[in-house]
């Protein structure tokens, strides 16, 4: 992979990131529209458009460029259920759902490990309302545990996909989170149990309609993945693509890879792109204010999210954008982004690259708040940790120097702040460094080490006190 330094960073985008998309080959991905779509908002009084679809090349599929992640379903207590014990608001599900497929949006992404593996049948209940081809089901083989590995376990996920999901065959189905453990992990999950074949053959007999994986993580794998395309012919891949991505990456964790580089070899061979992540796990939706207000600035109207939304979903190659959207407003923004396209322009995306920069230059923990980590054996809430720092300083109010005006109040905003979001009995002075959560992080996350510095730096502010 091509890399250029950071002095470089901004005059190499300037110029040559448009050059950069268009010199990439392959298949293309047409956008095209649903003509008889245009519904007024609830919620919102502006009218949606028309949503923007792509033509996947390899099925003729007309996807929503909007994808419906079904990861963050809401529960009965009002949160999402990756946040919350509280069952899955069926109710809710079936409104959201209803909503998305009437305002275009047509493809809907699950998995066995989702919502403490409840977000299957409560997927499959609420498509099953609808005509089977309103929508494109896509869910994965999702055997992360050793237990999960053997050929005999894996088949037995993918048969009580279909039965959760109340359908005889998965139009998107996934190899799921290739990269997390490195290739001796892909090779037991995938290889040895002869996975990866028998999931070539259930396309070949109709029941995966599309096969495709899932990256996370160890370019060794996706590049190992890649060179078999030809034997393969694997009809899309899922990446983690979002415009401070697209170049820092490896930047903020050296065991990540740029977006730039993923999309690339993708183009390349005519792969179309599944998008994850183009919010950073809600990190390009909480920006700093200065920032916030240079957007307002330049489209009053739009959300800070949907400058994220657009820019994932410009580039050629890109068949869907996934979004897991626990609330009715935010399927409606999304909608907003999509209901047409407007597509980033070249004045725009040196405006983003500019941002990303300077998001990266504040050095944030790169944690996505996808719970992979979780549960702790001893209790320790360590996403909620990492958000609440994460935020803190994204506000620019971490308490550093005591000879600062406003040390008294960020110390007693951040140690109030952290009581209120994680409970004592599950902060970082109850790590004990054993390790278990690292093979769990897509992000790569030294996790001991980080809850360790937080947990000095708490205690030098308690000190302080």
């Amino acid at each position: 992979m091509n890399h250029i330094d950071r002095r470089n960073f901004l005059k190499f985008f300037g110029a040559g990131a448009a050059a950069t998309l268009a010199a990439c080959k392959g298949k293309k991905v047409s956008d095209t529209t649903q003509s008889a779509l245009s519904a007024q908002g609830k919620g919102k009084e502006k009218a949606y458009g028309a949503m923007t679809l792509r033509t996947n090349p390899n099925t003729n599929d007309r996807v929503s460029l909007l994808g419906y992640g079904m990861m963050r379903l809401p529960t009965t207590d009002g949160t999402a259920a990756r946040e919350s014990d509280a069952p899955i608001d069926q109710e809710q599900v079936n409104r959201l759902v209803d909503f998305a497929l009437e305002h275009g949006v047509n493809y809907f992404d699950t998995s066995p490990a989702y919502c403490k593996g409840e977000s299957e049948r409560s997927t499959g209940i609420a498509l099953s309302r609808h005509p089977r081809s309103s929508y494109y089901i896509a869910t994965k083989l999702s055997n992360f545990n050793e237990q999960t590995w053997s050929r005999e376990e894996s088949i037995k996920m993918f048969e009580n996909s279909l039965r959760q999901l109340q359908t005889d065959y998965i139009d998107y189905y996934l190899l799921h989170g290739c990269g997390m453990g490195g290739m001796e992990a892909f090779k037991s999950r995938y290889e040895a149990n002869g996975m990866l074949e028998w999931c070539i053959e259930q396309r070949r007999r109709g029941r995966i309609r599309n096969l495709g994986f899932s990256y996370h993580g160890d370019i060794a794998v996706f590049d190992y993945l890649l060179a078999r395309h030809d034997e393969i012919h694997w009809d899309f891949v899922q990446i983690e693509l979002n415009y401070l991505d697209w170049e820092f990456a490896d930047e903020i964790n050296p065991r990540n890879t740029d977006a730039r580089y993923l999309y690339g070899e993708l183009k390349k061979r005519g792969i179309p792109a599944v998008i994850m992540e183009p919010l950073l796990g809600g990190r390009l939706a909480n920006v700093p204010q200065y920032v916030v207000e240079k957007m307002k600035s330049r489209r009053p109207e739009d959300s800070v999210a949907s400058w994220a939304f657009r820019y994932a979903g410009t580039p050629d190659g890109i068949l869907t954008v996934l979004s897991g959207m626990t609330y009715m407003e935010h399927l409606q923004d999304n909608l907003h982004s999509y209901c047409p396209l407007q597509p980033v322009s070249k004045e725009e995306e040196d405006f983003l690259y500019d941002i990303a920069r300077q998001i990266y230059d504040l050095e944030l923990i790169p944690c996505n708040d996808c719970k992979y980590c979780m549960p702790c054996p001893y209790g320790v809430n360590i996403p909620a940790i990492f958000v609440h720092y994460n935020k803190v300083k994204n506000l620019g109010r971490l308490p550093r120097d005591k000879g600062d005006e406003n040390y008294k109040k960020y110390r007693r905003e951040y140690l109030v702040g952290q009581d209120r979001s994680v409970p004592r009995l599950r902060q970082a002075d109850h790590c004990i460094g054993c390790g278990q959560c690292k093979p769990h992080c897509p992000q790569n996350i030294q996790i001991p080490e980080e809850l360790h510095k937080i947990d000095a730096f708490v205690e030098r502010l308690k000190r302080e006190g």
